[in-house]
């Protein structure tokens, strides 16, 4: 009995570190507040500064398990037709340390009376380090693993596309369109090309006024990785009075999630998110953390009169 539970840890493990790989751009429950973090497109869509703090701590209990914390700024220029936005992530995924900072400018069409469609690029560097070292392998003279990696420079771009109104929206982006990872590739035979690889993400949402008092935002969110079968995000939150979400999602294969937002004055606004693991990791792993502080700084009219929807 003891060696089919080591089996089927070994396995889930082995999934989970399938996917890590795979899914190399931060992963977060509450992308529909934080849309910098998945397409440069969102920068400066709101007519005010904003930024947000978010840390994730992913299948608590697994040594290893994904680490991300998150710091995004983004505002306005030109009279709103442009946007530009910076952000600073940090991910810690086993053995790999990944720190990108990036750059983020987007440039706004008007279509029809009420929507915009921006056009967004990203660029940034990533000082990426992996300790081969703490490996456990067979073959010690394989020359895969006779040397750590330690902040190797690597430079990343992206593209994006956002529409939205005051009450829809729709994004497509390769926030890594191109990466110049060949640092931290190898001249092994059948090594890969690239080690960071481009993700595809399609996403969309509409809030529902249902009364004075409630309103009703689903949205979804498709990711697909050529090494790793698609995912689905699926989520509906609630908004009470215009200062408290309360929301549940499901994400295909992995978790459930429960999430709450609340505003706690014009400036200032507190998230939480906790996904219940549903894959094999759940013997052995706890559920994930994530919580988030954003604040946005501009005229609080503004804010009053139109809550903020995402």
């Amino acid at each position: 009995m003891r060696t089919i539970r080591t089996s089927i840890l070994v396995l889930a493990l082995s999934s989970a570190w399938f996917v890590a790989h795979a899914q190399q751009e931060v992963m977060i429950s509450q992308y529909m507040f934080n849309g910098l973090l998945l397409n440069p497109a969102y920068a400066g869509s709101h007519p005010y500064m904003s930024g947000s703090l978010l840390h994730r701590e992913q299948w608590t209990g697994i040594e290893g398990a994904p680490t991300t914390s998150i710091l995004a700024i983004d505002g306005p220029l030109w009279n709103n037709k442009m946007g530009l936005g910076f952000t600073i992530a940090h991910d810690r995924i086993g053995i790999s340390r990944d720190m990108e900072m990036a750059g983020h400018y987007a440039y706004r069409i008007k279509t029809g009376e009420y929507g915009k469609l921006a056009f967004g690029l990203k660029a940034g560097i990533s000082l990426y380090s992996a300790r081969i070292s703490d490996l456990i392998y067979w073959d010690a003279n394989d020359a895969l693993y006779q040397q750590n990696i330690s902040n190797e420079v690597v430079g990343k771009f992206g593209f994006g596309l956002y529409w939205y109104d005051d009450r829809s929206f729709v994004g497509v982006s390769v926030p890594t369109l191109y990466a110049a990872d060949g640092a931290i590739t190898t001249d092994a035979t059948n090594a890969i090309d690239h080690y960071f690889t481009q993700h595809y993400y399609l996403y969309a949402g509409h809030v529902f006024e249902l009364n004075e008092d409630f309103d009703l935002k689903p949205s979804v969110l498709l990711k697909y990785q050529k090494q790793a079968p698609p995912e689905v995000d699926v989520n509906v939150n609630a908004l009470y009075k215009d200062r408290f979400w309360l929301g549940i999602g499901y994400r295909t294969g992995d978790a459930v999630v429960g999430m709450v937002e609340y505003q706690v004055n014009p400036m200032f606004r507190v998230g939480y998110a906790y996904d219940m693991t549903t894959s094999l990791l759940k013997r052995y792993a706890g559920g994930s953390h994530e919580i988030m502080l954003g604040i946005d700084l501009g005229k609080e009219p503004i804010r009053i009169k139109s809550p903020r929807y995402f």
